[in-house]
């Protein structure tokens, strides 16, 4: 698979994913992150928050998969930066986006976001800013 022409402005196709309190367990299974910020129901009521939060981390691996997904398997994602706006909790639906800031070469330069989209709230930023510089290695071996 060969990647993407990509010029400045295009826009990077979506990734969006409902992440599930299973889903959260998993997470921190794999990461070794037990907080009881991410499980505890009891824990989380004397915090007055109405769910699981999800992990932070979620949001980087979710924003390289975007990349990745769009970009193909020759793509090295180089640099990854991003900032929490907002809680996300269990069972929301975020929607990763991004478009193209700069092309120098075979590194792509992109800005992303994360919204919490769906549900009976209004659209809300989880992480803003957040961006990418990935090399472009052509396709993989």
């Amino acid at each position: 698979m060969t990647a993407p022409l990509v010029t400045p402005g295009a826009e990077v196709p979506p990734l969006e994913r409902t992440i599930d309190l299973r889903a959260m367990v998993a997470y921190a299974g794999a990461t070794w992150d037990w907080h009881r910020l991410h499980y505890d129901p009891d824990y989380l009521a004397s915090r007055g928050l109405p769910a699981p939060v999800v992990d932070g981390q979620v949001f980087g691996a979710l924003l390289a998969e975007q990349l990745q997904d769009w970009l193909g398997p020759g793509a090295f994602v180089r640099r990854l930066h991003f900032r929490f706006k907002n809680l996300v909790f269990a069972g929301e639906t975020v929607r990763c986006v991004g478009r193209v800031s700069a092309v120098e070469g075979d590194v792509v330069h992109v800005e992303q976001r994360v919204l919490v989209v769906g549900g009976d709230q209004a659209e809300r930023v989880a992480v803003e800013p957040a961006g990418a510089e990935v090399v472009l290695r052509g396709e993989a071996p």
